[in-house]
């Protein structure tokens, strides 16, 4: 065999083979994270959507239906239906309608709600409810107003009589009869008592109190507690016994900060329009400021007034002092020449 000189041996060199794209994304730490994170992201956001689904049961939506001037066994009826709850929230006494009929609800009908929602409602009672009198004899107006209030009552009306408790309560009556505390007398709700209250003669005044911007029923007890009457309530248009709570005094007869006399009477007007209130609270403050100014200056003008009364007094006196001790000395020494004569 013939002997072929050696050739050079061929090298065949292989291409390396592809990565995937991972791969070649793992060889970058920073867009590997970054996507890492991205897809963290993505994925608990699909999550919270799925269970924001789950939960909030979208697709079940229903149309809240007008239950006012239904009676409350009907509405209930007509709840179920509908996959809503009727809870009875407040009960008020209104005798122009029938007892146990609906006269307010939140949410109000009409309103898209989920399933299952409850409905706060107001029922008309079929009769008022009544309470025991508390005995507040010998407490003070203050305290006799936070009793009679926490029992669902106010005051009737205050009478001052002269006594040496001043805004002490001295006597209370439901009518002619006399409260005492063997009493059982039970008066509907939201009825009020009289007080008489001891009042010194010089401690017969009080600072009128701010009802503006107020409820009814915040403003009464501001002016109870100062020792004032409720003289007339003045209604604006639009206003009834079912929105009465959402009212505020706009007006008041005798101006905030003033001075008078304890057991005055003070009107109240009141309204729905927050416009009105927010602008005579402003005037009444800024009148209030000018009243409070004129108050202090009157009184350190009364102390100025005393000050020097008192000093010109004392000053009298020491002079009659000083005159009476010449005139004994002068005595004394007339006595004393006309002894050694």
């Amino acid at each position: 065999m013939e002997n072929r000189p050696n050739s050079p041996r061929r090298v065949v060199r292989r291409k390396p083979a592809k990565r995937g794209l991972l791969a070649e994304i793992k060889q970058k730490p920073v867009v590997y994270h970054a996507l890492l994170i991205c897809g963290v992201v993505v994925a608990i956001i699909l999550a919270s959507s799925l269970l924001m689904h789950v939960v909030t049961r979208h697709g079940t939506h229903r149309t809240v239906p007008d239950f006012s001037g239904v009676k409350i066994a009907e509405a209930q009826q007509i709840a179920k239906k509908t996959k809503l709850e009727i809870i009875i929230n407040d009960s008020l006494f209104v005798p122009a309608y029938e007892g146990g009929i609906v006269l307010d609800q939140l949410p109000k009908g009409g309103v898209e709600v989920k399933a299952g929602r409850k409905v706060y409602v107001t029922i008309n009672s079929f009769r008022q409810k009544m309470v025991a009198v508390p005995y507040v004899a010998g407490r003070s107006l203050r305290q006799a107003k936070n009793m009679l209030e926490v029992a669902g009552l106010g005051i009737e009306k205050l009478i001052y009589e002269e006594d040496i408790a001043t805004n002490y309560v001295l006597g209370e009556y439901v009518g002619h009869e006399q409260i005492t505390d063997k009493s059982k007398v039970e008066i509907e709700m939201g009825s009020g008592v009289i007080l008489k209250v001891g009042v010194q003669p010089d401690k017969n005044s009080a600072i009128v109190p701010k009802a503006i911007g107020q409820s009814l029923q915040a403003a009464k007890s501001r002016l109870w507690e100062q020792g004032l009457n409720i003289g007339k309530i003045n209604f604006d248009e639009g206003i009834n016994l079912l929105n009465q709570k959402d009212a505020r005094v706009y007006r008041q007869s005798l101006s905030h900060n003033s001075t008078a006399k304890l057991g005055s009477a003070v009107d109240l007007w009141l309204t729905l329009d927050d416009k009105l209130v927010e602008k005579n609270s402003t005037a009444s403050d800024k009148a209030a400021r000018v009243l409070e100014e004129e108050r202090l200056k009157a009184e350190e003008a009364l102390r100025d007034s005393l000050e020097q009364a008192e000093n010109a007094a004392r000053t009298e006196l020491l002079n009659a002092f000083e005159q009476q001790t010449e005139q004994s000395a002068n005595v004394v020494e007339t006595e004393e020449d006309e002894f050694f004569q």
